[in-house]
């Protein structure tokens, strides 16, 4: 060991802000939130922070920029997450890194602090989480570590605010140039000579210790690095072939590879400063409750089943128990329909004004999505508990071997959970998050099947048609769902992986288990709250563009002169049969004017769709109150049973005369959409989707949804329209025009074809980001719809030629496709796996349960 003294930063020269950084899951995101104030995403999972994020930090009356980087373990360039810390820390320097340490984990997080400094980067170090070694009968001396480290220790507790002041303390005390830190790094023994010869060889900006054992260890980006920082190609190339020559010098005199040499040392080291700073208690050292709980919940039997029981108990909870409060929010929302039904323009007697007919329709898209958001609220509240208990992380370790039987990579289940294994993800975080997979053919693997998954935008159709067809079978569906899609989704990885994407390379998977954690209930329904919050956003505003452009090609070209003359005939006929009725009655003139009828239609259309949501007498009495007091004129006219025998035969006529208004307008609305730009297309593909029992509706409802997943349910309730004045849910509207036999095969074949369907417009791009590749962004699209449109077409086909019903087609299809699954999966390999490591909170493992 000796020591380096390293510059600190001048008092006026912060302009470079403060670095957090730190390794997966030791709490620094936890830490940023409690220094910024801000409200980043924190879970119990490694590799929850995929990009680096800003926020104010205050140090007295200073306020400078405070960065969380990507966890990381080391400052190679083997993984995204090395790239983007290390280009940073090069490239843009900060004035102060501060170094979160796991303080039951910190020989393994001590290899990063030394790589920090031998880069000569002023250093605190946040020892945070030291409530978790106390608990493990373990003392942590935070002040002999000071002195062993030459750079100051703080302990923290990031989740309870404890030595927030004492860390900014330590920030203000570094900055101003009252502490120098003289750094005490792992010495190198037989390398040292050569260290010391390319430090010397070194410009200023690169020379430190850390680059010198870069070039000696042959980084990859040695070349691209020097160059950045301005040397000439010609000093580049003398420094490298000097760093090779000494390379070749030291693994030839020592027999040892110089890049395994450099780790065992600063381990070796590491462990030497973790023996002098950790003493356990007379007492010995406590088996952990995590150590406990993995004994049984990785078992390798009981690892699956537990597993599959948190599947089920998430979609049992969050959608069957969930959809029953859907009963008290459709009426709430409808009440608000009718409230925007008043303020907008009065309807006509054919032809609404464009305002209204707009303004109604944005309403009805907008509801039918929203009322799911009580099923929402509990799914993300699950994924949560699951994300800050820790165990999410082990559902990446027990299906680690599993995916990689069909080409995937355990770091796969992060990109496949927030794209919606469980439910209730985004297909775009999921394509962003497999940066982190450093196996490239994985990688592109998963960014291939993460849409199969099922994000929070397909809900809203699963639950509508479950709702209609599959009743009394809600768990069982939702739990066919959710398996069916990660079954596919594998089988369509691994015929990717062994014909498109074989000559790729793949890499060992390495990854770290944390320790279980009580979830708070303040975190959890914060993070609902938050996620909820975002899905009403996305309604409020992609939902709503989306249904513009919808409303326009649903309604151009319009009906042609003809239809229209037709349309107005009847009406005309309608009018004068109901003055025919009504001519000898003496309250005959209060109907006489085009706009005296209108007033009394739609003053009894306002009052029947109020009345469907009362279900006392005290509330029908209220209501009749209030439009009585609105419109005493008419109301008497409009009441049912209401007045004397003339009253009640204008009653009756204005009921016979609005029964064949709203027939006609349905009428007008169904050929309107029939001859519409968007209709058109639906209908030219029926030919193609007839075998799964598509009409042009659910085509045309397909194709909006390509734009925006819940643009589907949201067009389907303005196709399966409702009458004027009602409030009837979409469900009761789709089940009557599609019947309950076939209708639920059809049902079953959407539901997978929903599934298997192409990503929408945004996962789209984001394939084309990731992927850098037009061609793969088109063959994401074109690829699942012809999977998706040929499985629908063989469960309708095959349920209607063996006359099977939706429930025992599901399970035939459900048990073929575990079939194959089971088959792909056991079949013996040739091929030999790279390698496995995985880090749990106190040992390394081989990956096995």
């Amino acid at each position: 060991m000796h020591t380096i003294p390293l510059t600190t930063a001048r008092p006026g020269d912060i302009r470079g802000g403060i670095a957090l950084i730190g390794q997966p899951n030791c709490g620094k995101s936890t830490l940023f939130n409690a220094l910024t104030g801000l409200r980043q995403h924190v879970a119990n999972y490694p590799g929850v922070t995929v990009e680096k994020k800003q926020g104010p930090m205050h140090l007295g009356d200073r306020r400078l920029n405070l960065v969380d980087l990507p966890g990381t373990y080391s400052l190679t360039a083997f993984s995204p997450e090395e790239r983007v810390v290390r280009s940073y820390l090069l490239d843009s320097p900060p004035a102060l890194g501060i170094h979160v340490l796991d303080a039951a984990q910190l020989q393994r997080g001590l290899s990063l602090t030394f790589q920090l400094l031998e880069m000569g980067l002023p250093v605190i170090c946040a020892l945070n989480m030291s409530d978790v070694v106390r608990r493990q009968g373990h003392t942590l001396d935070p002040r002999r570590l000071t002195e062993l480290l030459g750079v100051p220790v703080v302990e923290t507790v990031g989740r309870r605010g404890q030595g927030l002041d004492q860390l900014k303390r330590a920030a203000i005390s570094l900055l101003d140039g009252e502490h120098r830190i003289a750094a005490r790094l792992p010495r190198y023994g037989a390398l040292e000579p050569h260290v010391r010869a390319m430090l010397t060889a070194l410009p200023g900006s690169l020379k430190n210790r850390w680059m010198a054992l870069r070039l000696l260890e042959n980084d990859p980006e040695g070349k691209s690095l020097l160059l950045r920082h301005g040397l000439a190609p010609t000093e580049v190339e003398t420094l490298l072939e000097d760093a090779r020559t000494r390379r070749s010098q030291f693994q030839q005199s020592s027999g040892q590879d110089l890049a395994d040499y450099v780790i065992t040392m600063r381990d070796r080291h590491a462990h030497d400063i973790t023996t002098q700073c950790l003493n356990t208690d007379s007492g010995g050292q406590r088996i952990s409750w995590t150590e406990r709980a993995d004994r049984l919940l990785l078992n390798r039997w009981l690892a699956p089943v537990f597993l599959l029981a948190t599947i089920y108990v998430i979609y049992h909870t969050a959608i069957v128990q969930g959809y029953e409060l859907t009963q008290y929010t459709w009426p709430l929302l409808a009440g608000i329909r009718n409230l925007a039904a008043d303020w907008l323009p009065a309807a006509g007697f054919l032809h609404d004004p464009l305002s209204r007919s707009l303004g109604l329709w944005l309403m009805d898209s907008v509801n039918t999505l929203l009322n799911y958001v009580p099923i929402f609220l509990i799914l993300f509240a699950l994924i949560a508990i699951l994300e800050d208990s820790g165990y999410m992380a082990r559902i990446a370790f027990i299906l680690d071997r599993v995916l990689h039987r069909f080409g995937l990579h355990g770091q796969s289940t992060l990109p496949l959970i927030l794209g919606g294994v469980f439910a209730g993800g985004c297909a775009v975080p999921g394509v962003m998050a497999t940066r982190a997979i450093p196996d490239p053919r994985a990688r592109l693997a998963t960014i291939l099947t993460v849409p199969y998954m099922n994000c929070l935008a397909k809900i809203p159709l699963y639950t509508l048609l479950i709702g209609i067809f599959f009743v009394d079978h809600k768990g069982l569906i939702m739990f066919f769902i959710a398996t069916i899609t990660i079954m596919v989704a594998l089988l369509v990885a691994w015929l990717l992986t062994r014909t498109l994407l074989k000559p790729m390379e793949t890499v060992p998977f390495v990854m770290e288990m944390p320790r279980y954690h009580l979830p708070t209930a303040g975190g959890v329904m914060r993070r609902a709250l938050d996620r909820t919050w975002l899905y009403i956003k996305k309604v409020g505003t992609i939902v709503l563009a989306v249904a513009v452009v919808i409303f326009v090609l649903l309604n151009l070209p319009g009906l042609s002169t003809e239809e229209q003359a037709n349309f107005e005939q009847r009406a005309q006929i309608a009018l004068n049969q109901f003055h025919d009725q009504i001519q000898s009655n003496p309250h005959a003139h209060l109907f006489q004017t085009p706009e005296q009828l209108m007033q009394a239609l739609n003053l009894s259309n306002a009052y029947r769709a109020r009345r469907m949501n009362l279900s006392t007498a005290e509330a029908v009495q209220s209501l009749d109150r209030r439009f009585e007091q609105a419109d005493p004129v008419y109301f008497s006219f409009v009441r049912p049973g209401g007045g004397d025998r003339d009253v009640r035969a204008i009653n009756r006529a204005l009921r016979t005369l609005d029964q064949e208004r709203r027939l006609l307008r349905l009428e007008i609305q169904e050929t309107r959409i029939h001859n519409s730009l968007l209709g058109r297309t639906g209908q030219a593909l029926e030919p193609l989707t007839r075998a799964a029992g598509f009409d042009w509706k659910i085509n045309v409802a397909l194709l909006s949804s390509f734009a925006a997943r819940e643009s589907a349910v949201a067009t389907l309730g303005v196709l399966f329209q409702q009458e004027e004045g009602s409030n009837q849910p979409l469900e009761e509207r789709m089940g009557t025009a599609m019947g309950t036999t076939d209708g639920a095969l059809v049902a079953l074949a959407l539901l997978v074809f929903f599934a298997i369907y192409p990503p929408c417009l945004a996962t789209a791009i984001m394939v084309r980001v990731q992927t850098d590749s037009t061609g793969w962004m088109l063959f994401s699209i074109v690829f699942p719809a012809a999977l998706g449109l040929l499985i629908a077409s063989g469960i309708h086909s095959l349920g209607q030629a063996l006359a099977l019903d939706a429930i025992h087609m599901m399970v035939g299809f459900w048990t073929l496709i575990l079939i194959l699954l089971l088959v792909v999966g056991l079949w013996p390999r040739r091929m030999v796996r790279p390698g496995l490591a995985t880090a749990s909170p106190g040992d390394r493992a081989d990956g096995s349960p």
